[in-house]
């Protein structure tokens, strides 16, 4: 039995998700997929348009065999907390033989020794580092030349890692190098649309340029061929019912969380200094949407989408003693199943055989988990899905769902 990993968003699923499902299992023949997906809040630090378990379905019915969710403290979090949260997931289940993405390069050869280089730091790149640093270089500029320095090569590709799936890649493969696992990763080329473009292609536009549309459009009909047809039938039965959310639907909640946070400041909070404390608690008392407020802080070493996932950090609580915590105790403490195909075929046996952590189906078991920072984990899952659905809820005039009475997907 052979199990492939995939690592995603699906904000929402399109046609290129499809493709890479499809590419997945013909590259490593793989006989089941597993795919390990954000939950309601995504790694832009911003919430998901439409919500967990309409994703799950939208993965379910266009190849994966099961749907885990990725731990929130990990999928809002930088790239290298998002790997590590998620290889460290697929590693626990004991039975995955390999994880695939998509990269703009496709190819495996020419990031392996990036990220074997970047896992290691040897002498010989720290000291590289430090000197090109003590210089006046920027960090991204430093480390590009620390690399070349170890790897001559390294030189004729330098952009290779200031492409945002490359940069995912190659740290998906520092944490398998890190942890010892024995998942073999492989890569697909990204086809269609750039990750940042809004623009549509004719097939496989992106996660943003559909986002975007439905955004500024109203109605789905820009999106219908850029997406499977039954992802549409799911996106059109909820379209304005429970759907689409955005980052702005959440700036009267955020603008509490930072007054009642205001006495403390902001530094508990995972990735933010004293810096970016003192300058929200400037523009604290001004009229800004969550957006504006990205924008306004926002400068030349901090990328609007830093900000946004530092701003989602301290909206759902999440604080550098917790991951500290979670770090030193093993990353992740069980694997939280939103869906499944019905006719599995001895794939769930296999993972709970296979598994050194509780595989989760009932959201009540959440409780049982022996260890504080599994119980902790587990707990802002729940708080997000939660936050997520009183938004919804207010938004769309329904009842809010409760996260302890959401049945698993399955198809």
């Amino acid at each position: 039995m052979k199990i492939a990993g995939i690592i995603a968003e699906y904000n929402p699923f399109h046609n290129g998700h499809k493709y890479h499902i499809e590419q997945t299992r013909k590259i490593t023949g793989a006989d089941f997929i597993i795919v390990v997906m954000s939950g309601n809040f995504t790694q832009r630090g911003t919430p998901a348009i439409i919500d967990k378990y309409s994703r799950t379905r939208m993965a379910l019915e266009n190849g994966a065999d099961m749907v885990i969710q990725l731990p929130s403290c990990y999928a809002c979090g930088s790239a290298e907390y998002f790997a590590d949260g998620a290889i460290a997931l697929l590693d626990k289940l004991g039975c995955v033989d390999y994880v695939c993405f998509g990269s703009e390069c496709g190819d495996i050869e020419l990031l392996r020794p990036i990220a074997e280089i970047l896992a290691t730091e040897p002498d010989d790149y720290r000291e590289m580092l430090k000197s090109e640093l003590k210089n006046g270089a920027t960090f991204p500029r430093a480390r590009n030349r620390a690399l070349i320095h170890c790897i001559p090569s390294f030189a004729a590709n330098e952009n290779i890692i200031g492409s945002p799936n490359n940069i995912l890649g190659i740290e998906y493969m520092k944490s398998i190098i890190r942890r010892g696992s024995k998942i073999k990763p492989v890569t697909i080329q990204r086809t269609g649309s750039d990750y940042h473009s809004q623009r549509f292609s004719q097939q496989y536009s992106s996660s943003l340029a559909l986002r975007h549309s439905i955004d500024t459009q109203d109605s789905l009909d820009m999106i219908r061929g850029q997406v499977p047809e039954n992802v549409y039938g799911i996106m059109e039965e909820n379209y304005k019912k429970t759907y689409p959310l955005f980052p702005r639907d959440f700036s009267a909640m955020l603008k509490y969380k930072l007054l009642v946070e205001e006495k403390n400041g902001y530094t508990d909070f995972v990735d933010i200094n004293e810096d970016l404390s003192d300058r929200i608690l400037k523009v604290l008392y001004q009229s800004y949407d969550y957006e504006q407020m990205c924008d306004i802080l926002k400068t030349k070493n901090i990328t609007y989408a830093r900000v946004s996932r530092l701003l989602c950090h301290i909206l759902l609580n999440l604080r550098k003693d917790d991951m500290q915590e979670y770090k030193e105790n093993g990353t992740v403490f069980y694997a939280r199943v939103l869906g499944f195909r019905d006719d599995d075929n001895g794939l769930f046996k296999k993972i709970q055989s296979s598994s050194s952590i509780p595989v989760i189906t009932k959201v009540t078991d959440g409780k049982k988990l022996t260890s504080e920072a599994g119980r902790k984990q587990f707990e802002q899952d729940i708080l997000a899905s939660h936050i997520y659905e009183s938004i919804v809820a207010s938004k769309y005039d329904c009842p809010m769902q409760n996260e302890y009475q959401r049945p698993v997907i399955t198809v």
